[in-house]
């Protein structure tokens, strides 16, 4: 049971590190602009429901798409290990991280800001991906992976209330502590990428002994 406890808090501290909820909120008040109340509570749901739908998927039936394009295991923890690294080594950084440099002028197109770049790939990214396969293949059982994805909803429920929050919370917290838990975060995603890509090795050498 403490094993399991500990893993399922080393799982919500690496999502709630790569969706970066406290540094996002910022970047999606940014990128609604003067939107009103209303259509900011329908974009912020909108993005985490397909955030939360397409790590689902990939948690569920990674192996189906793995096996389709004949990837294994090690190859994606060591590919999503350099991902997720160089996403941290950005945000340590202080640096802008994929759908961060983009804003939208129009309106009407909120709607499909909500599924990219919001959801795709601002909070369900290659990393988010990697990381969610990685310990789908580290739990090694169905319950353990049902767990994994309502752990990343409470992560998703979390965005999801600074996100409706996020004009409130721009008035309350400084710049300067939002990019400090930025920093803090990329720090956690590089060494989580770093145990990726020393898992991955370490799968290659056990299945593939000399």
């Amino acid at each position: 049971m403490y094993t399991l406890i500990l893993f399922l808090t080393t799982v919500f501290i690496g999502f709630f590190a790569m969706l970066n909820p406290i540094g996002n909120t910022p970047v999606f008040l940014t990128m609604l602009g003067d939107a009103d109340e209303k259509t900011i509570q329908k974009i912020a749901f909108k993005s985490v429901f397909v955030a939360f739908i397409i790590i689902s998927i990939f948690c569920l039936f990674g192996h189906v798409i793995f096996r389709m394009f004949n990837i294994t295991l090690p190859a994606f923890q060591i590919a999503g290990g350099i991902i997720v690294f160089f996403i941290g080594y950005d945000m340590l950084q202080g640096k802008a991280v994929g759908a961060h440099q983009s804003k939208s002028q129009d309106p009407e197109s909120y709607d499909d800001m909500a599924i990219s770049p919001l959801g795709i790939p601002l909070l369900a990214g290659p990393g988010t991906i990697s990381s969610a396969m990685n310990f789908v293949g580290e739990g090694h059982s169905f319950v353990t992976t049902l767990l994994i994805i309502a752990v990343f909803a409470v992560v998703c429920a979390i965005t999801y209330f600074l996100f409706i929050l996020s004009k409130k919370i721009e008035t309350k917290l400084s710049s300067s502590l939002i990019k400090v838990t930025s920093r803090i975060m990329g720090l956690i995603l590089a060494v989580i990428a770093v145990q990726m890509f020393i898992n991955g090795v370490f799968n290659v050498i056990k299945e593939y002994p000399r």
